[in-house]
């Protein structure tokens, strides 16, 4: 028990001060969390996902099985999500709203500042891979599906066509191919602003948390809750071994897939208009519900 306790106290602790201080800057002085979420979604995430592509020191073939576990991670829960919420027969806005609480989680603020606190820089690496992956399809497959809820295929579409992260990508894959390098006032801008995305996300968690409203959706809560903090790491195991995955790369895939729902789902389903409350309690949820998941797990990887 005590070393769970120091476990949580030096690996999650620091993440929840963090968020706190965006919850007591909302609560304190009424700050408007859209504003910074869109500094973040436009200005700071493309940036940083930038620069891990650039300056990434994890091996090619890690990097490869990386990308494979978070995509595998990601398709099994959302068929497992769409399937067995078909089966209860949820609502079509609440299903899409479940699936993007289930599907995406929060690799980057939660994940990556987890992984460096456990694991150090080389976890933070790791995990960069994992981020990466994960914010790809949360821009492209994430969009998608919050479209979905209101909006016909075509317009879906069209609508990732407007995220930003999807040219950083893109931009990066270019400068790794050729060996073409930023000038230096605007690689150095980039690494700026990119250093500034995950604090920036931590204290959105923190200002979205406090405005936070309860629908009541308890049984919604709890399938959704449970397919991102139980399901998602027995999923994540699977593949692990199925991809080969062993030592550090291991414990960082599974413990990336174990995340708390994202942040960024907040800001999809105001953006869209798919059950916003639901997706703001079940982002509170689930990131106070992975206080008790992810430090028994870490203890286990750890073992």
């Amino acid at each position: 028990m005590t070393s769970l306790f120091l476990l949580f106290i030096d690996n999650l602790l620091p993440i929840f001060l963090a968020a706190g201080t965006g919850y007591l800057l909302s609560r304190w002085l009424r700050a408007d969390p859209r504003t910074l979420s869109q500094v973040t979604f436009y200005i700071f995430s493309p940036c940083l996902i930038f620069e891990i592509l650039i300056e990434n020191q994890v091996s090619e073939n890690e990097i490869i099985k990386m990308l494979l576990l978070a995509w595998g991670v990601l398709a099994v829960i959302g068929l497992l999500t769409w399937l067995t919420g078909k089966a209860f027969k949820f609502e079509r806005k609440m299903l899409v709203a479940i699936m993007l609480t289930s599907i995406f989680m929060n690799s980057g603020n939660f994940g990556m500042s987890f992984n460096q606190f456990a694991f150090g820089q080389e976890g933070l690496a790791q995990s960069g891979v994992f981020f990466v992956a994960t914010s790809i399809a949360t821009y492209t497959v994430g969009i998608f599906i919050a479209s979905m809820g209101k909006a016909s295929p075509s317009k879906a579409l069209l609508n990732l066509l407007k995220v930003p992260a999807i040219y950083a990508v893109l931009l990066a894959v270019v400068c790794m191919r050729t060996g073409w390098k930023l000038p230096q006032p605007i690689q150095r801008t980039t690494q700026l602003l990119g250093d500034a995305s995950i604090p920036a996300m931590l204290v959105l968690l923190g200002m979205q948390l406090a405005a936070l409203q309860w629908n009541g959706q308890i049984r919604s809560l709890l399938f959704a809750n449970s397919l991102r903090l139980l399901v998602a790491p027995l999923v994540a195991l699977g593949l692990v071994l199925v991809l080969g995955l062993d030592g550090l790369s291991r414990q960082v895939g599974i413990l990336e897939a174990s995340m708390p729902s994202a942040v960024m789902t907040i800001v999809l389903a105001t953006e869209y208009d798919v059950e916003p409350a639901f997706v703001s309690a079940a982002v509170f949820t689930s990131t106070l519900a992975s206080a008790f998941t992810l430090t028994p797990l870490l203890a286990i990887l750890k073992g």
